[in-house]
């Protein structure tokens, strides 16, 4: 396998579990393992940026998102502010 080949799977690789960590952020308060393709579209650029390091530990990214929520994409905040909000919800209802 040459180089770039090599770099190119390792690319599609961190690719991958970005958009599961992505994922998992804009989910961080729901108990479900249901990402939402939003979330990966939304977020996935932001955890790339902000939490490379934390990849691939998704509890890692996901609280390394909560504490950069103010340097998120305006998008990814939406998708996080509505899933938690959502999430308050059926917690709320689960009661």
């Amino acid at each position: 396998m040459t180089r770039n080949q090599t770099m190119a799977t390792l690319f599609k690789t961190t690719a991958s579990l970005l958009a599961v960590a992505a994922s998992a952020i804009a989910l961080q308060t729901s108990p479900s393992l249901a990402f939402s393709s939003e979330a990966q579209q939304m977020c996935t650029g932001d955890a790339m940026r902000l939490c490379s390091s934390e990849i691939p530990d998704i509890p890692r990214v996901r609280a390394c998102m909560v504490r950069n929520k103010a340097n998120v994409s305006p998008g990814c905040r939406a998708v996080m502010d509505r899933e938690a909000t959502a999430s308050r919800k059926r917690e709320a209802a689960a009661q």
